[in-house]
């Protein structure tokens, strides 16, 4: 159960949207299911209109009203409480028992000894996902006029989501791994473009891939603007040497503005500072950095030309799909609590298969699918202050020569060896969510095997000879994709893209050069 939290200071506005139509029309027969004991005396559950709701939210605003009591922020407190699609949807009576038991946790009610709130919950259908929810509207003044604390209320909203998942029977989502969820807005601008998706999903692939194929951070700028979308800057305050963040945006239509999301925005985990921490280090590398920034934000060809622009070894490949079978080993050792290692090797495999992905998917396919999942659980909600203590092997390097693929063709063995081993890690990171009791992320990532990666399996020829053990579920997947299923866009064969040499400049920043990056 997903709790989403908003606060304002119009009652009136929201009531009357929660029993409107929507804003496509997906409201359904809007009516209350629970609420503070003296509002549901005199309403029922029968469906709400204008006047019905303008009537509710005058009742929530009373205490504020007639004591005159002033919220910074606004008063009014606004949580939805929803269930993923695949739930199905619940009756009206057990809807209400969570929405008590949550308000009850929360705070609101004289459950906490204290002088209660005035709130509803309303129930209007599915939204336009599908998913079933509540909307819960709340005042945030107390009958008595006190005020009711909003401290840390999202993370105890979510404590209590998970409470009352147990306690009635609603799939448990992690209480360790969170990604960023899509905006309606989104998903809508994107159908009004005929995207095939968001562009904050596609960039976020598109950092992840570049992030984890980069040795450094140049590296990654360069490479991010191969891909052909848009990357820029933000300096420190006052600075034109120190960059602290970045913001990137798909290339727009000519006439149109380019949409920008900062890396924070993308996925809890791309933000510059958690990027830097995988990448090599020094005053050279730094200085290097800031020259390619500089380059980037000025819309100037790259300073420098470097591995992005190599043809791999064709032993890499091998070396490589040997890293990530020795990676598969060391994780049975890795304990289930041990988060931030896991969600370490879930980045760099997401990673490499998102490279893979903008190496050779025109739009959005198994690969891409392999990487937004698996890139659910490279995000923790709380990192560790002290820095991510090394397993030994690592995926990046798969994510270098997969970077190179071309679409078109049949693939390669290496490709095929590289996906075997690949999967394994997948299949890691299956079993520790499935012994963590995360049931739903495990559904999730066997789904993704056996209904999405098997069909790249079935693009792919052969692997001649032996080769490494792997574990069962990629071999189902691998034995499925031979039973007819159909494969998806052709992984393609390595081959070396142009690359021109940048013209060089005089300078690429003004004032007083300091190649000190911020760290």
């Amino acid at each position: 159960m997903i709790p989403n939290i908003t606060k304002g200071d119009r009652m009136a506005g929201l009531l009357v949207y929660l029993a409107g139509p929507g804003r496509a029309n997906e409201h359904t027969d809007p009516h209350l299911v629970a609420g503070s004991a003296p509002i549901m005396a005199w309403h029922n559950d029968d469906e709400l209109g204008r006047d019905s709701a303008l009537s509710i939210a005058r009742e929530l605003d009373q205490a504020k009203n007639v004591l005159g009591v002033e919220v910074k922020g606004g008063h009014v407190w606004h949580c939805s409480l929803s269930l993923r699609a695949e739930e199905g949807d619940l009756t009206d009576q057990k809807w209400a028992e969570i929405a008590n038991d949550f308000m009850d946790d929360m705070g609101f009610t004289d459950a906490s000894d204290k002088a209660p709130v005035s709130w509803v919950a309303i129930r209007h259908g599915h939204s336009k996902a599908g998913n079933d929810h509540i909307h819960i509207a709340a005042s945030m003044v107390r009958e008595d006029g006190t005020k009711w604390s909003s401290h840390l209320d999202f993370k105890r909203a979510q404590d209590t989501a998970r409470s009352l998942e147990k306690k009635y029977g609603l799939e448990e989502l992690s209480p360790v791994y969170a990604m960023r969820g899509l905006r309606p807005g989104e998903r809508e601008a994107a159908e009004r473009r005929g995207a095939p998706e968001p562009e904050r999903r596609s960039l976020a692939r598109k950092v992840r891939a570049c992030a984890t194929s980069a040795q450094d951070e140049a590296e990654f700028v360069r490479r991010f603007r191969r891909t052909g979308a848009m990357i820029k800057p933000r300096y420190a305050a006052g600075r034109d040497d120190v960059v602290a963040g970045y913001s990137v945006a798909e290339r727009p239509p000519k006439g149109a503005r380019p949409v920008w999301y900062g890396g924070g925005h993308l996925a809890k985990d791309l933000t510059l500072p958690r990027l830097r921490r995988e990448w090599n280090d020094s005053p050279q590398l730094a200085t290097e950095a800031v020259a390619e920034w500089g380059a980037a934000a000025r819309g100037r060809r790259p300073v420098n030309i470097g591995k992005e622009a190599n043809e791999p070894d064709p032993q890499m490949w091998e070396r490589y799909s040997e890293e990530i079978a020795q990676l598969r080993e060391t994780l049975r050792n890795v304990p289930l609590d041990e988060h931030d290692t896991w969600a370490h090797v879930a980045r760099e495999t997401s990673g490499a298969f998102a490279a893979w992905s903008t190496a050779t998917e025109a739009t959005p396919g198994p690969l891409a699918a392999a990487a937004d999942e698996l890139s659910k659980t490279a995000q923790l909600r709380r990192y560790p202050v002290r820095p991510i203590k090394s397993i030994g092997p690592s995926a990046r390097g798969a994510s270098i020569v997969l970077m190179a693929a071309t679409p078109g063709g049949n693939g390669t063995a290496a490709q095929a060896i590289m996906l075997r081993q690949l999967l394994n890690v997948s299949k890691a990171v299956h079993d520790m969510h499935k012994a963590s009791n995360d049931l739903r992320r495990a559904r999730q990532i066997s789904d993704l095997v056996r209904n999405q990666l098997s069909q790249v399996a079935a693009s792919l020829p052969s692997v001649p000879g032996p080769v490494p053990a792997v574990d069962s579920e990629a071999v189902d997947a691998v034995r499925m994709s031979a039973a007819g299923q159909a494969p998806a866009r052709a992984a393609g064969s390595v081959l070396s893209p142009k690359y021109e040499q940048a013209r060089i400049h005089a300078t690429t920043r003004g004032g007083n050069i300091r190649p000190d990056i911020e760290r």
